[in-house]
């Protein structure tokens, strides 16, 4: 079976104690209870990952990601972070492609391509993510420009390439909107995602590969959303900055 993943994207939020309190808050609260049977990941913003990495520890069940590494590998590009400054600091994650990085900095398919490659390249597990705005779903075009974004950030790989990938599924219209897709179609889309990929790669590499859901996750939407049989866990948002409420997804997985 596949190992659920339950991803926080905290995002451009929390200064840094808040930041070291919250990490704090969900590891103790993990720890009093028996090992979660689903992966732990918080992607935090640049300027934290250190000070929570150590903050957790190295013994750690949760691990640490990035939410953006840049299209180049070193030089004169202030301001970026190298995909293998995030592997040589031991983050072992990072968010690619995120539906806000295409449309507030311009990201075009090619440009996160480029980042998938240069993070598998630096030994990192990308969170590849794909997803709709509003007006291509009521267009009924969602699942074209979703099959669009996955062949081109991802069918150049190798199986084996792609299997160090995790897939991240985000309904635009359902991040931070107050709406959610409902799980049935939440189960569609990733059952699209897994098929193009089975057509690509065959049954067993689709089998194994992690698709996760991130639209507005919650702790009252969460079990039903990862009951279905193509959700692999969620990309979580803005529940991710709420310790308990964090937890209580992470149990649902």
């Amino acid at each position: 079976m596949r190992k659920k993943i339950v991803a926080g994207n905290w995002k451009m939020n929390k200064t840094l104690p808040e930041a070291i309190n919250l990490a704090s808050e969900v590891r103790q609260m993990l720890g009093m209870e028996a090992k979660p049977s689903a992966e732990v990941i918080f992607c935090v913003p640049a300027l934290y990952l250190i000070p929570i990495k150590d903050a957790l520890g190295a013994d750690s069940m949760i691990s640490i990601g990035g939410q953006n590494t840049a299209a180049y590998t070193q030089g004169a590009y202030t301001g970026e972070m190298a995909a293998d400054m995030l592997a040589s600091a031991g983050i072992p994650f990072v968010i690619l492609g995120h539906s806000e990085r295409r449309s507030l900095f311009g990201e075009t398919d090619q440009v996160v391509k480029t980042k998938i490659d240069l993070a598998l390249n630096a030994g990192l597990k990308p969170i590849f993510c794909c997803g709709e705005p509003k007006e291509i779903r009521q267009a009924n075009q969602h699942e074209s420009l979703v099959k669009q974004q996955v062949e081109s950030g991802l069918f150049h790989l190798s199986a084996s390439e792609l299997s160090n990938v995790v897939i991240a599924y985000e309904p635009v219209w359902a991040i931070g909107t107050g709406l959610t897709a409902t799980a049935e179609q939440a189960q569609d889309m990733h059952a699209f995602i897994r098929n193009l990929v089975a057509n690509k790669y065959g049954s067993e590499v689709a089998s194994q590969i992690r698709i996760l859901y991130g639209g507005s996750v919650k702790a009252s939407n969460a079990a039903e959303i990862f009951s279905k049989p193509d959700v692999d866990g969620g990309l979580i948002g803005g529940a991710s900055l709420q310790a308990a409420e964090f937890v209580n997804i992470i149990r649902c997985a």
